[in-house]
């Protein structure tokens, strides 16, 4: 990426002090004095743990010429600009949106926010685009790709902060995409963060709205209210007209609209807020643009009939899960609108689309009960997943799960309740502790759980491997095990520090110790 000068990225920014001279050349940005590099743009922030302020020596020593702050700070070095203003972190969109050359006005960007199936749907739309034809990239909370090939996302964060943002949006454009996907989290879309403040949305899918993150928004009517924001940002960059860009490649104007799930009641909030049109799907056959009818799940998948008005398609995906059918039916009706495709077309391509690592992902080794591995964390996605397992599960329906530590704790009890109505047998073990006591969050979750008896079909385990192995050695013939929070995440975060973790290969593993081949 080319370097730019200061004067080009602080520009339209009110500044409540600038001290030092000069114009330096910026050749990145880090909000973390130990990514700086010459040349390097630093931001001092305020975090939860650490103040940036106490690291803006060590950014200079590490070659850092200009630092963004929001307090006074003790001594100015000669050399460096000191740039002022009341929030670092809001300013981080617009100097990083000015430094990477504004890469999403010149893609068509796809946003997709709700408590779940964020992920999932982003990851259907960038394939049905690739499958298509459209080169496309994305990014989510579980895997990107900006250029070649797909990678994993190793950090916990859904919406990285601003600079990761612009940066992954840059690659998409270096590297010929046409289209993005993004996972667009509450955090993300709220004005204390302003992560994806300066993306240039042009379609924006809202997947469902329950509880979570109620820490961080502090009511649910502000986590709603900071989710449709992606909506909201549809008139913001799209002005007045149904169209405001057009792809090079293609000389073709992109559409601006708006995608709701017609099965949530929040769905006309969500559309009340743009002026942009606005469509529907739903999987439960209520009124709405595309519906799914006569849905026939199994094991593998699904089958099931696609209505749009009066036409028609039979329809496959071969995704776990009868919730997924929703995930399939809002990533068509995106696809369909944006690129103009008809249904008879892109329908078949349903049944080519993968899943997600650690969504709904079956382990098979031989074992004699089934093993599913999921990220489901919320009381939502419990309820979305567990009736229909319940539902095909000859044996006892086992479930492994924990709650994060300083998120929301109202979610625990609920989480509790949910699995206590589907479940024979709840293991309660780690999630991500963070700095609370571990075994007291199991308590919290317990407290929902009333119909099992503690020791035998409640069992409390706090370290995930132990757990596991438990769970795998009462696990026998017709049983589904399922095991939840984790998914696709490569860590344990405690109050010590971070544990590599790998769900799955760990589930393998105690299968290999049980004498289970490949």
């Amino acid at each position: 990426m080319s370097a730019r000068k200061l004067s080009s990225i602080a520009a339209g920014i009110n500044w409540v002090e600038i001290v030092g001279s000069g114009d330096p050349l910026i050749r990145g940005l880090a909000y973390d004095s130990r990514s700086i590099e010459p040349g390097y743009l630093f931001y001092a922030l305020d975090g939860l743990h650490t103040d940036g302020h106490l690291f803006i020596d060590e950014a200079i020593a590490r070659g850092a010429v200009a630092v963004i702050h929001s307090r006074p700070v003790p001594s100015h070095r000669g050399g460096i600009v000191y740039l002022r203003l009341e929030s670092p972190r809001r300013a981080m969109s617009p100097t990083a949106a000015a430094f990477y050359e504004r890469p999403s006005e010149r893609l068509a960007v796809v946003g997709v926010t709700g408590t779940e199936g964020k992920s999932t749907s982003v990851y259907l739309i960038y394939q049905l685009l690739d499958l298509a034809g459209y080169p496309t990239g994305f990014f989510s909370t579980v895997m990107s790709r900006t250029g070649r090939a797909e990678r994993a996302n190793p950090e916990h964060q859904t919406t990285p902060e601003a600079p990761a943002v612009q940066r992954m949006l840059a690659e998409m454009r270096e590297a010929g995409m046409e289209y993005a996907v993004v996972e667009s989290s509450s955090h993300g879309l709220s004005p204390r963060t302003s992560r994806l403040a300066d993306v240039a949305f042009d379609i924006a899918l809202m997947t469902n709205v329950t509880h979570e993150h109620l820490e961080f928004h502090g009511s649910w009517e502000q986590y709603r209210d900071d989710k449709a924001n992606l909506f909201r940002a549809l008139d913001r960059c799209g002005g007045e007209g149904p169209h405001h860009k057009r792809i090079a490649d293609r000389d073709r104007e992109v559409p601006s609209f708006g995608v709701v799930n017609a099965d949530d009641p929040s769905a006309a909030y969500f559309a009340g807020a743009t002026s942009k049109p606005v469509y529907s799907f739903s999987a439960t056959g209520r009124r709405a643009d595309l519906r799914a009818l006569e849905i026939r799940a199994d094991s593998r998948g699904a089958d099931f009939l696609l209505l749009e008005g009066e036409t028609s398609h039979q329809a496959r995906i071969n995704l776990p899960g009868a919730f997924n059918v929703g995930n399939a039916l809002a990533a068509l009706l995106v696809v369909a609108r944006l690129t103009g495709r008809r249904l008879s077309e892109l329908a078949p391509l349903l049944a080519d689309l993968r899943p997600l690592r650690g969504r709904m992902t079956r382990i098979e080794r031989g074992q004699p009960f089934e093993l599913l591995v999921d990220y489901a964390h919320t009381p939502s996605s419990f309820e979305a997943i567990l009736p229909d397992i319940r539902a095909r599960t000859k044996g006892r329906l086992i479930a492994l799960f924990g709650s994060g530590g300083e998120r929301d704790v109202e979610k625990r009890r609920l989480q509790g309740e949910v699995a206590d109505r589907y479940c024979d047998l709840i293991l309660l073990t780690d999630e991500d502790p963070r700095g609370e006591e571990p075994a007291a969050i199991l308590e919290e979750i317990a407290r929902g759980i009333a119909s099992k008896t503690r020791g035998e079909s409640l069992l409390l385990i706090p370290n995930r491997m132990e757990a596991l192995r438990t769970a795998m050695r009462l696990a026998g013939p017709g049983d589904t095990l399922l095991l939840l929070g984790k998914g696709h995440e490569s860590t344990i975060i405690y109050r010590s520090g971070t544990i590599p973790w790998d769900e799955m290969g760990a589930a393998e593993q105690c299968l290999d110790e049980l004498g289970y081949a490949r």
